[in-house]
C-alpha cells in the first residue's frame, strides 16, 4: 500500500473512534451527571526525504471531556444533591477515591449516604457522612453544610483535582485522578435537584451525520486507490 493509503486508514480510523464517542454521548443523554466527550486529533508530520513533500496522518490520540454544566433539574429528594459550578463530588471506592457529578445519594444499611453504585460520599475531611436514621428532617445549606434536625452533622467535600490533565473517566459519572485534590470555595449546593446530562442531542446527531459521511468519502478513496493498483497491477501483467 502507498502512502496515501496510509493517510486514508489512519483518518478512517480516527473518525471510527469519534463515531464510538458521539455514540456513547447520545446514549447518555438521560444520565444524571454525564459529560460530554471529544476527541482531539492530532497531526503527524512524516518527512519523505529530501526534496520530497512531507507525509501528514491524522491521529485520534486522546479525549476531551465537555466542562460546561448542564441543567439543574428538581427532583425533591432528599438526598439528591445538585453542584452549581465547578467541583466535584469525592467517592470512596475499592479502587480509591473517585470524582463525580452525580449527586443521587441514599443512606445504606448503616446509615452512610452513598451513591446507586454503593460508594460512600465523603465529607470535606475525608470521612463517610452518616446521616441519623430517625432523622425527621434532613436538610443541606448551599455550602454544602447537611443537618439532620437542625444538628449539623458534616459538610459534603466538593474538590477539584489540582492537576486538570489529571482527570480520566473511569466510567460514564465517574473520574479517576492523580496527585492532590484542591477544595471548591465558589460552588454551591442545592438540595432535591440533580445535575443532567450537559449532552446537546441536536449537536450530536449532526454530528454524527458529519462523520459518516466524511468516512464515506475517505471509504470511496481507498476503494478508487484499491482499483487503480488492481489496474496496474494486471497492465504489468499482461506485458
Amino acid at each position: 500500500m502507498d502512502s496515501a493509503g496510509y493517510v486514508s486508514l489512519a483518518r478512517q480510523s480516527g473518525l471510527m473512534q469519534e463515531m464510538q464517542v458521539v455514540a456513547q454521548n447520545i446514549a447518555n443523554l438521560s444520565t444524571t451527571g454525564y459529560r460530554r466527550e471529544g476527541v482531539v486529533f492530532a497531526e503527524f508530520v512524516r518527512s519523505a526525504g529530501i526534496g520530497a513533500p512531507s507525509i501528514s496522518f491524522a491521529d485520534a490520540h486522546g479525549r476531551l471531556t465537555d466542562s460546561t454544566q448542564g441543567p439543574l433539574q428538581p427532583t425533591g429528594g432528599s438526598f439528591d444533591f445538585a453542584i452549581e459550578g465547578q467541583g466535584f463530588f469525592v467517592l470512596a471506592t475499592p479502587g480509591g477515591d473517585r470524582l463525580t457529578r452525580a449527586g443521587a445519594f441514599s443512606p445504606n444499611h448503616q446509615g452512610e449516604l452513598a451513591s446507586t453504585d454503593g460508594h460512600l460520599l465523603l465529607d470535606s475531611g475525608g470521612a463517610p457522612i452518616f446521616v441519623p436514621p430517625n432523622a425527621a428532617s434532613v436538610m443541606l445549606a448551599p455550602d454544602g453544610t447537611l443537618s439532620a434536625d437542625g444538628v449539623p452533622l458534616a459538610q459534603v467535600g466538593l474538590v477539584l483535582p489540582a492537576a486538570p490533565d489529571s482527570l480520566v473517566r473511569e466510567t460514564g459519572v465517574m473520574f479517576r485522578f492523580d496527585g492532590d485534590t484542591l477544595p471548591v470555595e465558589d460552588a454551591a449546593l442545592f438540595q432535591g435537584f440533580l445535575e443532567a446530562s450537559n449532552v446537546s442531542p441536536v449537536t450530536e446527531m449532526a454530528r454524527m451525520i458529519e462523520i459518516q459521511r466524511t468516512y464515506e468519502l475517505g471509504q470511496k478513496f481507498l476503494d478508487r486507490e484499491d482499483e487503480r493498483v488492481r489496474s496496474a497491477v494486471r497492465i504489468l501483467g499482461q506485458n
